[in-house]
């Protein structure tokens, strides 16, 4: 069983997965669980989480025979490769690493730059939804990749992501509250008051954004383009806009299952 490990820079998601049925590459998810990215937190703190949780879904250590990291926080790289040799008894595989290289065209000025989630989701979004797509991924950042038929990484867009714009609102300005991200309980963009009026500029804003930029990236790509999101809050915006054909959980994971195989076969 693989263990696949999506360090991002607020949480990491470890995620236990199996190869699915059909013939597209897409794995099956059997758990997933989810703690706050600290760079400091040792392997042996890793180790006792994850055993308490592997109990309590009935699942033994001894399943997992392999381990791929995938992580944008370097400093949190070495503690979770110890992980994988001192509890699960296997050298973890780097995502974008030796046999675990991309494997794709980077078409932009810094290949080298791109990050390790960016990567994944273009892999596993050109594997799962072939053609030109465009995959937006609402994590700590709200990030756009653009992929043409070939696989190709075009390039994309980083916009700072919905809380980080909320905690900025809350820090910089004295008398905003802290709020949560929601729909609004209407479709108007005026508002009554200042929390009402808060929710609507971040929610229609983001939405205007996302719409904005897809307008304009379709009509740069210049043929059509299957618009993929992912990240937890791609649902929220779902129920208000059109824009996505299809939304993807999951597809990091999906990205790092993907290349392991890779280095399998």
């Amino acid at each position: 069983m693989l263990l696949a490990i999506d360090a991002g820079n607020t949480n990491i998601v470890f995620a236990l997965m199996a190869p699915g049925p059909g013939p597209d590459g897409r794995h099956s998810v059997l758990a997933r669980w989810r703690i706050a990215t600290d760079p400091r937190r040792t392997a042996d703190e890793y180790a006792v989480w994850l055993n308490q949780l592997l109990q309590l879904n009935d699942l033994d250590r001894s399943a997992v025979d392999a381990v791929i990291i995938g992580t944008v926080v370097p400093r949190a790289l070495h503690n979770l490769q110890m992980l994988a040799s001192k509890y699960f008894g296997t050298e973890a595989v780097i995502a974008g690493k030796g046999d675990a290289a991309w494997g794709f065209a980077l078409d932009v000025d810094e290949p080298e730059s791109l990050g390790a989630d960016r990567a994944l989701n273009c892999i596993a979004a050109h594997a799962l939804h072939p053609g030109d797509a465009v995959v937006i991924d609402f994590g700590t950042a709200t990030t756009f990749e653009v992929i043409d038929f070939r696989g190709t990484y075009k390039g994309g867009v980083i916009a700072p992501g919905i809380n980080l714009s909320l905690d900025a609102l809350f820090t910089a300005a004295a008398k905003l509250p802290r709020i949560a991200i929601e729909a609004p309980a209407s479709t108007s963009v005026i508002g009554r008051n200042t929390v009402e009026q808060m929710h609507i500029g971040i929610y229609w804003g983001y939405i205007a954004m996302i719409e904005g930029m897809i307008a304009r990236t379709k009509a740069e790509v210049g043929r059509p383009a299957k618009v993929i999101a992912t990240g937890g809050l791609a649902v929220l915006f779902e129920r208000h806009t059109s824009v996505f054909d299809v939304i993807e959980p999951d597809l990091t994971l999906q990205g790092l299952a993907m290349l392991w195989l890779r280095t399998r076969q």
